[in-house]
């Protein structure tokens, strides 16, 4: 039997459109064409937009290893997130990953997702330094973290997603956290709860801290709390023992919609319904919140715009390193459910 092999047509290769081509098509020289594709500030703007257009009629593609010769730019940027498993049990960092990358995808920057753990501020100060990656957002540093000021020291380009946990020269996005919970607080008084509570989020972060505060001046500084960590898991450890101190309360404000959907199945073993016998705010207003039973009153940050508008600032920061050190505060809302 004659064997045989099967024939594949090969695909036609793509010519790569030139420099020159671009730059006759723009009306420009190939000089220009190149000082528009590397980013240099000084060309004109009409002649800028003139390039642009060009580029995007030919189809032209920038050598990436060549432009980063001249740039000595990476184009790629860190996004470092907390341990994996908070990571992967919390839906409000995919979040945060789809609101950075509607920015760094049409800037051509490569996102590069790592955790903390041993040793990732070591390798990220070191991809910094060695040209690997041109600069960082931080999400949720606890108050020990040395790596924010590891990269103010060297000068690198790094947002952070909250208020620092020290004093710091750092440019941060935040939501304000102290009035967030104060509206909890607010609306649990506005629908008759008269013995309140907190399970608040850990105290070495600026947002537990802040949650925790701003709950507590609207509802009273004697007001019961116990301590989450941001997790399903803590939110039904803390609600159990919250419950154990303090079974006549009738109204909490937990501080992450996660934490209330552990808490909320402890109520309900405990026999106190929601939201008859026991009223619930959350925070985040992340889809954790949809999947509560019932589904949660909360206080939403508007995660998406914040994380675009740190890879907005990080950007910035790229391309003019002496620009000022910034924050930029969002305001919160109340997205009022079943849950109240």
């Amino acid at each position: 039997m004659v064997g045989y092999k099967e024939v594949v047509p090969r695909r036609p290769m793509t010519r790569r459109v030139t420099l020159e081509e671009v730059a006759r098509a723009a009306g420009v020289s190939r000089a220009t064409v190149s000082r528009v594709v590397n980013g240099v500030a000084s060309v004109d703007e009409n002649i800028r937009h003139a390039v642009e257009e060009a580029i995007s009629d030919t189809g032209y593609l920038p050598n990436l290893a060549a432009r980063s010769l001249v740039t000595r730019r990476a184009d790629a940027v860190a996004l470092v997130l907390p341990d994996e498993d908070r990571v992967l049990g919390d839906p409000f960092f995919g979040r945060v990953v789809r609101g950075v990358m509607t920015v760094t995808a049409p800037a051509g920057l490569h996102l590069v997702l790592t955790t903390t753990g041993v040793g990732t501020g070591e390798q990220v100060v070191s991809d910094l330094s060695r040209g690997r990656l041109d600069g960082v957002i931080l999400i949720h540093t606890s108050r020990n973290d040395p790596l924010p000021g590891r990269l103010v020291d060297g000068h690198h380009p790094v947002v952070l997603s909250a208020r620092p946990p020290s004093p710091l020269p750092i440019t941060y996005v935040d939501v304000h956290q102290i009035s967030g919970a104060a509206l909890a607080a607010q609306h649990l008084r506005h629908v008759g709860r008269t013995r309140l509570a907190t399970i608040a989020g850990p105290q070495d972060t600026p947002a537990g801290q802040d949650r925790l505060r701003g709950f507590l001046a609207a509802a009273g500084t004697g007001t019961p709390w116990a301590d989450g960590d941001f997790t399903m898991a803590g939110g039904e450890t803390a609600m159990t023992r919250l419950l154990a101190d303090h079974p006549g309360v009738d109204g909490v404000f937990v501080a992450s919609d996660l934490m209330a959907r552990g808490a909320l199945p402890v109520l309900r073993r405990a026999g106190r319904r929601v939201p008859e016998d026991v009223a619930v705010v959350g925070f985040d207003d992340s889809s954790a919140a949809l999947d509560c039973d019932p589904p949660l009153t909360t206080v939403r940050q508007p995660t998406e715009d914040m994380a675009a508008e740190m890879a907005r600032l990080l950007v910035r920061q790229i391309e003019h390193p002496d620009t000022p050190v910034a924050a930029v505060i969002f305001q919160p809302t109340l997205v009022v459910r079943h849950s109240t």
